[in-house]
């Protein structure tokens, strides 16, 4: 597997910012290398979004040379091996069950002797068999970047013992759903942002795995420069494509039609 841009940038101690894709359609991912970001958030836990889909998604993320990460829907083993087995290079496991569902997701993710992960040397991911075995297993072990979402009370309590786990990158924290679950559902609540920098110090003291907080998000607002200074390497950038266009439709609408009104009254 070649070098993930993501994990370079993070190594380097820079910020990798990756947008979310939104459109069922892999010319959005051209769009996003396009525009800069280093890699493309393929949500398939918030979308319809099948598995020919994702996987030519992928190979234009592959192609424009950025990192494809794919949030699946849970942690069935099965649907990730065929993401990995297509190419993905990141691999996002929502709503973890603390430090055991870490473990999982580790097992799932990687090959032995870190996981379990079963193998097929033609895969896509393995260059349909131009690849040495040995070679596509180290690489993949290496470069895959795992990201495990924390979101509820245990994760939350456990959070030390995940970031402890070998095999983790990354410890997702989403303002949206650690607000619900611990009450802090106001926009702007300074516990909330207290919480995520608490959170991000535990993590940071295990000295293994980092943290993805998304930038400038609504539910708790953090910009580059706060999340560079808690050790933050990676952040989602919002809004996704489909809210951008809805918001420069509406704003395209309201112009003509404010235009074409004092054309009437005139």
């Amino acid at each position: 597997m070649k070098p993930n841009k993501i994990k370079q940038i993070m190594r380097e101690g820079g910020l990798a910012i990756v947008s979310h894709v939104g459109f069922a359609d892999p010319a959005v991912i051209e769009i996003i290398a396009s525009a800069g970001f280093d890699g493309a958030f393929i949500d398939m836990e918030h979308s319809m979004f099948d598995l020919q889909t994702v996987g030519e998604m992928i190979r234009v993320a592959d192609l424009c040379d950025i990192t494809p990460v794919v949030r699946v829907p849970d942690e069935n083993p099965k649907t990730i091996l065929r993401l990995l087995d297509m190419g993905a290079q990141g691999i996002q496991v929502p709503h973890i069950a603390g430090a055991e569902g870490a473990r999982k997701a580790v097992e799932a993710i990687r090959y032995p002797p870190l996981g379990d992960r079963g193998g097929a040397g033609s895969s896509r991911a393995a260059g349909y068999g131009s690849v040495p075995w040995l070679e596509h297993m180290r690489t993949s072990n290496e470069e895959i970047l795992l990201i495990v979402m924390t979101e509820d009370k245990q994760g939350l309590a456990e959070i030390a013992e995940i970031a402890a786990v070998d095999g983790v990158d990354l410890i997702a924290l989403g303002p949206t759903d650690i607000g619900a679950a611990l009450g802090m559902t106001e926009p702007g609540d300074p516990r909330l942002k207290q919480t995520f920098e608490e959170l991000a110090a535990k993590v940071k003291a295990v000295g293994k795995a980092g943290v993805y907080i998304p930038v400038n998000h609504a539910a708790c607002r953090f910009t580059p420069q706060d999340l560079l200074k808690m050790g933050v390497n990676y952040s989602s950038v919002a809004p996704a494509p489909p809210t951008i266009v809805l918001n420069a439709l509406k704003a395209s609408a309201k112009n003509i039609r404010e235009e074409a009104a004092k054309a009437v009254r005139v």
